[in-house]
């Protein structure tokens, strides 16, 4: 792993405990995720085609009929990424301190589970399988096609810092959102779900 690597699986070992959606009045427990692929289906991706870098502006995974525009959020003042904020539930967010989608890394975009109306962007995140593909559109018309390599669901305070940040050199993608039992008291979920991606064309 490079040194940015090193940096950016660093921010996220504080990210990954900080890092919560909550549920609203309407919240309703994730469904049981089907947890496929492995480190093999992580690392072992040859290199493969890249892109020059160019902001995401919209996210399409019709497996998980997600059709969204994609904000960007940064870091909290504790390291951690921020959470979009419930007012753009319906929108997925960039993490700007990682990989532009489409270039060579590993690119991550976060998006909540549900809001205090019902089902947010990632709500059906459940039903993507391996090999669906994951589109996104990029501020310079280009179209960034990713197909999925694994999925999984990890307590919070167990956060794959190396897998979801490491220095691949693949054009990489992953998802994360919450997933796990709902804590009423903290109103947090206690896992993240993680989708992990890499670019085909």
């Amino acid at each position: 792993m490079g040194s940015r690597g090193m940096l950016l699986a660093g921010v996220l070992v504080v990210g990954g405990l900080l890092y919560g959606v909550q549920g609203g009045k309407h919240h309703r427990e994730p469904p049981r995720y089907r947890i496929f692929g492995g480190p093999e289906a992580i690392w072992d991706i040859a290199a493969g085609p890249a892109l020059k870098s160019s902001r995401p502006v919209r996210l399409q995974i019709p497996s998980a009929a997600v059709n969204a525009a994609v904000t960007a959020v940064g870091e909290t003042a504790d390291g951690g990424i921020q959470v979009p904020p419930f007012s753009r539930s319906h929108q997925a967010a960039w993490y700007r301190n990682s990989i532009m989608p489409g270039s060579r890394g590993s690119a991550v975009i976060v998006g909540h589970y549900d809001d205090d109306k019902g089902g947010a962007v990632f709500y059906k995140v459940n039903a993507i399988r391996r090999h669906d593909p994951i589109r996104v559109v990029r501020a310079d018309g280009t179209v960034a096609t990713f197909t999925v390599d694994a999925m999984e669901q990890v307590d919070k305070a167990l956060f794959p810092s190396r897998r979801v940040f490491g220095d691949v050199g693949y054009a990489g993608l992953r998802l994360i959102t919450c997933g796990g039992e709902f804590n009423r008291v903290t109103r947090h979920f206690r896992d993240n779900v993680i989708v992990y991606a890499h670019l085909v064309r």
